[in-house]
């Protein structure tokens, strides 16, 4: 996938402007955080189930490597395969060994965000293979040659005419006349045209939402029947996963679930939670002949041991998003690579650099509203800041916002100056703004001023009123 994070300030500008995607924001902004308000709501232990799914995550990063070993020894056990991938390239190399030696043509693949970090689809094609996206929101946009704009909801940015649209394009074989009165239409529609590719397919690729070191089983968590005809129906089911999605117990995985598809979409459970290990065995009716896991570390392990390494603990399901104004106003497309959002400020600029993505850590208010709703407490506003300070040091700013931030840090450090300087900047904008009381243009706050007005300083300065409420003035 091409990495665009270097021109969020520009592709932002745009979206804002985009009349559709704010169309599908404010029809879909409220549902996420009132489903999961109400999921719990229903569930009092939710916030200590909140403290084990941390528990559990930091025990397994800090005895990473002894539970991949396990795992990987348990699925050799159950018959199946493990490849080891350190890069991305290396990754695209063994799924595409294994296509070729099988002779594929068609390859059905289940929604997997790591395999958007690998440019999977894009390797497939190159190489004269098929890949079919079966998730319905990644169906759509497969026809419509776009990325995903939400890791758990693709196709979050489209409306239903835009599905309409493009389905009337691609599906030509189809009476023009046909009509598309409710959204089970569309599906409907979109049911028929992959039911063949299902039974067509040779290979089947998913990703991963856990791997069960005691069980070598992998799970995958969908609300659509097309992960279990993907990983069930080929001959060949390969696994996509990142090496920090593995935990150490069956036990532990049902914890997990039982914060992702809350924090996710509100449901105590999503519609399909399917165990994997191994591939058919005899008496099995079903299953692939030979099962497949690619692990990845992709930069991962070098955040082992870093101020970053909590960001391993992410379960993918974008509650930090479903709950960040920055994202609700500019949507997923505006970051520029695969993962969006407060957990892709974190993530991108670990994986890609902070070269390429140091505008993502500055793309937040710090409300904090990431952090409390994360289901494995990560704390994604210290982490972004702390990309901040990577980014500082490394002289990665315009020199504008180097002098301003050392102008700042120098009067900072003087409380007398500080003070000073704070009462006659509050002062004198009250007088500048009058009785109009805000500005519509003000040097240095362009930016701001741009798109609304900004109020001026009413009263003391918060350090003067402090100061009165200590003396007991106030």
């Amino acid at each position: 996938m091409q990495i665009n994070s270097p021109n969020f300030k520009a592709r932002s500008t745009a979206e804002i402007a985009n009349t559709g995607l704010q169309k599908a924001l404010v029809r879909t902004r409220p549902r996420f955080p009132a489903a999961r308000a109400a999921a719990v709501e229903k569930l009092p232990e939710f916030e200590q189930l909140r403290d084990i799914g941390r528990d559990i995550k930091n025990h397994t990063l800090a005895n990473l490597d002894f539970y991949l070993e396990t795992w990987e020894r348990n699925v050799l056990n159950a018959g199946g395969h493990v490849h080891w991938a350190s890069t991305a390239e290396d990754a695209r190399k063994i799924v595409l060994d294994i296509c070729q030696r099988v002779g594929a043509k068609t390859v059905t693949k289940g929604k997997s965000m790591i395999s958007e970090e690998l440019s999977i689809n894009e390797h497939l094609e190159k190489h004269g293979i098929t890949p079919v996206e079966t998730d319905l929101g990644e169906y759509i946009l497969q026809i419509r040659k776009e990325a995903p704009s939400h890791i758990i909801a693709p196709a979050f940015h489209l409306n239903r005419e835009d599905w309409e649209e493009s389905f009337r394009k691609v599906h030509t074989d189809l009476p023009a006349d046909r009509t598309f009165n409710e959204r089970r239409d569309i599906l409907i529609e979109a049911r028929t045209r992959l039911r063949e590719k299902f039974l067509a397919a040779d290979v089947g690729i998913t990703g991963a939402n856990f791997l069960i070191a005691e069980t070598g089983s992998n799970v995958i968590v969908t609300n659509e029947g097309n992960g279990d005809l993907t990983q069930t129906l080929p001959k060949v089911h390969i696994v996509l996963a990142s090496i920090e999605k593995v935990v150490p117990t069956l036990e532990d995985a049902c914890n997990m679930l039982r914060l992702l598809a809350r924090s996710a979409t509100g449901q105590d459970m999503s519609v399909y939670t399917t165990f994997s290990t191994g591939a058919r065995r005899p008496g099995d009716l079903d299953g692939p002949e030979e099962y497949h896991v690619v692990v990845v570390d992709n930069g991962r392990s070098a955040m082992i041991g870093t101020e970053f390494q909590e960001m391993l603990r992410c379960i993918r399901c974008a509650a930090c998003m479903n709950h960040c104004p920055v994202y609700q106003t500019v949507g997923g497309h505006s970051y520029g690579w695969v993962y969006p959002g407060p957990m892709g400020s974190v993530l991108t600029p670990s994986l890609i650099g902070v070269d390429k993505a140091g505008h993502l850590p500055n793309a937040s208010t710090f409300c904090g509203k990431c952090e409390s709703v994360c289901p494995v407490k990560i704390p994604l506003p210290k982490l972004m800041r702390h990309w901040r300070e990577r980014e500082f040091e490394r002289h990665l700013q315009p020199m504008g916002v180097r002098t301003n931030l050392a102008l700042w840090a120098f009067v900072a450090k003087r409380p007398g100056l500080y003070r000073l300087a704070t009462r006659i900047a509050a002062k004198g904008l009250a007088l500048l703004a009058g009785r109009k009381g805000r500005f519509s243009s003000l040097p240095f706050a362009g930016g701001w001023t741009k798109g609304r007005e900004l109020p001026a300083p009413e009263g003391d300065t918060f350090f003067a009123r402090y100061a009165k409420q200590q003396r007991g003035e106030a």
